[in-house]
């Protein structure tokens, strides 16, 4: 049991290692050397633009719920569905919106990077690069993961104000509430620092999925099996990490008034 324990330690703690490595070199990479423009933008596309759709429509059914629940939920209560825009936009622009669609690009973008990384590893197309003197982080992680923080955040505004529509959606043809009182729910009382608040937990996301995603397709071993393991890993490995994330980050933001 103890031998067993230590080696999950070991093999940890070797892959937090080999991960903190990429990082650097991407540091490094990134302030020596010019930034692959060509690739960065096309990156950007496939997993920001690729993901708007499934990602919109998460958040737009996910704002139709919340409505509907909230709204359910205070007519059983108060006799009246009141405050629904505000309960659906609190919890779309600080919790839902940054999670779900952070959720939904590591599933679908964040796999196809892991893939297609872990592919040109067991095919030696990497070891390729190394032999022309090109290095694989400066061509290969450093423009995704530049895509990945662009566009997770670009997806979360969309998201939110996509959910939003959702909640009135229902909220005015389902539970009666007013248009005007909808909307006046979530301008009078969802400020800036709301916004900020999901905003920045969006890029940390987006820059965490791609570390883990990139990470896993480099060191992918063992053939097209391998592919499908070092896959499977990055996007379990996202999903837990962005609600350790979430938590921590909450604490921190909330304590710094944000």
């Amino acid at each position: 049991m103890f031998k067993s324990l230590g080696r999950l330690i070991i093999r940890g703690l070797t892959q937090i290692g080999q991960a903190s490595g990429m990082v650097y070199s991407c540091l490094f990479w990134f302030v020596k050397s010019p930034l692959e423009f060509n690739q960065t933008m096309q990156q950007t596309v496939k997993i920001g633009v690729e993901s708007m759709v499934v990602a919109t429509l998460t958040s737009l059914f996910t704002g139709m719920v919340l409505a509907l629940q909230a709204g359910t939920t205070m007519q059983s209560i108060l006799s009246e569905p009141i405050y629904i825009g505000t309960l659906v936009g609190f919890s779309l622009v600080r919790e839902l919106g940054p999670v779900l669609t952070a959720f939904v690009v590591a599933g679908r973008a964040g796999a196809a990077v892991t893939a297609e990384i872990g592919t040109m590893r067991v095919t030696e197309q990497i070891d390729a690069l190394h032999t022309l003197g090109t290095d694989p982080i400066r061509y290969l992680v450093i423009p995704r993961l530049i895509a990945f923080t662009l566009a997770i955040p670009i997806l979360t505004l969309f998201a939110n104000v996509t959910g939003m529509f959702g909640g009135f959606l229902v909220s005015v043809y389902s539970l009666g509430v007013p248009s005007n009182t909808y909307v006046e729910d979530i301008t009078t009382f969802i400020g800036v620092d709301d916004l900020m608040h999901g905003f920045i937990k969006s890029i940390f996301f987006a820059f965490m999925i791609g570390v883990v995603c990139c990470y896993r397709g480099l060191y992918t071993r063992g053939g097209a099996e391998g592919v499908g393991k070092s896959t499977t890993k990055a996007v379990v490995t996202s999903m837990v990490l962005i609600l350790v994330l979430d938590y921590f980050l909450t604490a921190i933001l909330n304590s710094l008034g944000i």
